[in-house]
């Protein structure tokens, strides 16, 4: 394809599973001899881990999409963050001691989890030198994943891309060339309070939706002449019913509010913003923009597949389906409750059920607007083809992570070129 294609994944913790089952319905709209449709992909938060578990396999489009697809079906709470009553009791107990004394000095990042289990799946599904590869072959352009520096709040994208990018700077945004870990992806996709910040090189970072105000940036800036851009709020203004008459929010429900505010508003704004611009440039040609000083801009065409469902209901209904400790723990502190934001739950809920569920709204979102999918990418598909939703493992898996099961994960990432 002539035209150079963004890929967007936002934050948004379990919910990034919803961007999984796009890029599956997007694999069925493409040719199946595709290899990438995206050469520019920036990731934030949990659409980091995806963004690099897309770039970094090899294969053709469909089959990247699907060993994805695999690992977020068979994912279970235990593989993201310890569950037992012994860690997160530990973990409470830490940060209730931190409060209390806030002059101590800790080289421990706090948080109310600990995912040292997620570093551990990653190293094992997701090939980085891969990347090189991509970078070297042409299929990939660039790369970036965005976490925010805790020392000066900067929002910074880590990248790596070909020799014509160079990195930029702007008021409150930074970005770094460099080599991309595991390291890259724990600090993009550390959720305030929830998860521990990582340190990268001298400073501390945490999850990339904090403080991004620009998350449809660094596409641009890599390159990017169209985004498709994955979002993981609602379409729809208020998906949820008024709530009746209950007490004061708890912290949980706060904090819930406060995960929609960071992950759900900003690609919202930004694209508003970026229609205006649209808007403004798209009438004048390269002499007018020029004449006006607006020479730098151009014309950004958008594609946006968002969830047709609330997935703070969607969660709800798959509550039981969380460990016996962690579902004590949210119902002792207000986090379950019949009316109102489902808050940080659906952040939270590395559970089979509710991510394949999440795949299939997605999947079905993509194919509500099929025909607008083929436009963007410009393919033509007969009409007589029968698009059928993908198969997505609903059993047979086992729910921890033995030894069957990570042998399982590695060989999902080293079958790229076999599928």
């Amino acid at each position: 394809m002539s035209v150079k294609t963004g890929l967007v994944l936002a934050g948004g913790g379990a919910r990034a599973a919803y961007q999984v089952g796009v890029l599956r319905g997007v694999a069925a709209l493409l040719p199946p001899e595709v290899q990438q449709p995206f050469p520019i992909i920036t990731g934030t938060s949990a659409g980091a881990i995806n963004a690099l578990g897309l770039a970094g396999r090899s294969g053709s489009f469909r089959s990247r999409t699907r060993a994805l697809a695999a690992v977020w079906a068979s994912l279970d709470s235990d593989a993201v963050y310890r569950t037992d009553a012994r860690g997160v009791l530990r973990n409470g107990l830490r940060m209730f001691w931190a409060l209390l004394r806030s002059n101590s000095v800790s080289n421990k990042p706090l948080a109310l989890l600990d995912n040292s289990p997620l570093r551990e799946l990653l190293n094992e599904i997701i090939e980085f030198e891969r990347v090189d590869k991509a970078l070297t072959n042409g299929d990939l352009e660039g790369l970036g994943i965005t976490a925010m520096n805790y020392t000066n709040g900067h929002s910074t994208t880590f990248f790596q891309a070909q020799d014509g990018i160079t990195p930029w700077a702007r008021a409150h945004r930074r970005s770094v060339r460099c080599k991309l870990s595991v390291d890259h992806l724990l600090a993009s996709s550390a959720l305030p309070t929830l998860f521990p910040s990582v340190r990268l090189d001298k400073h501390y970072f945490g999850d990339g939706a904090l403080r991004q105000s620009r998350p449809l940036s660094p596409a641009i800036r890599l390159g990017a002449e169209r985004l498709f851009i994955i979002g993981v709020s609602e379409s729809g203004d208020d998906f949820e019913k008024d709530p009746q008459a209950e007490v004061a929010p708890t912290i949980p429900q706060v904090l819930g509010q406060m995960l929609n505010a960071v992950f759900l508003d900003s690609i919202q704004t930004d694209l508003e913003s970026l229609q205006r611009i649209n808007a403004l440039v798209q009438p004048l040609n390269a002499k007018q923009l020029e004449k006006a000083g607006l020479a730098n801009m151009r014309f950004i065409d958008t594609l946006v597949i968002s969830p047709s469902r609330s997935l703070s209901e969607l969660a709800r209904e798959h509550i039981n389906e969380l460990p016996r400790s962690m579902r004590w723990f949210l119902q002792k502190t207000g986090s379950i409750k019949k009316t109102g934001s489902g808050g940080a739950l659906s952040y939270i809920l590395f559970e089979p059920g509710y991510c394949q569920r999440l795949m299939q709204l997605g999947y079905d979102d993509t194919m509500a607007q099929a025909d607008a999918v083929r436009t963007f990418f410009n393919v033509e598909i007969p009409r007589t083809e029968l698009q059928k939703a993908p198969k997505i493992p609903r059993q047979g898996f086992t729910t921890r992570h033995n030894a069957l099961t990570k042998r399982w994960l590695q060989l999902i990432g080293r079958a790229g070129t076999k599928v």
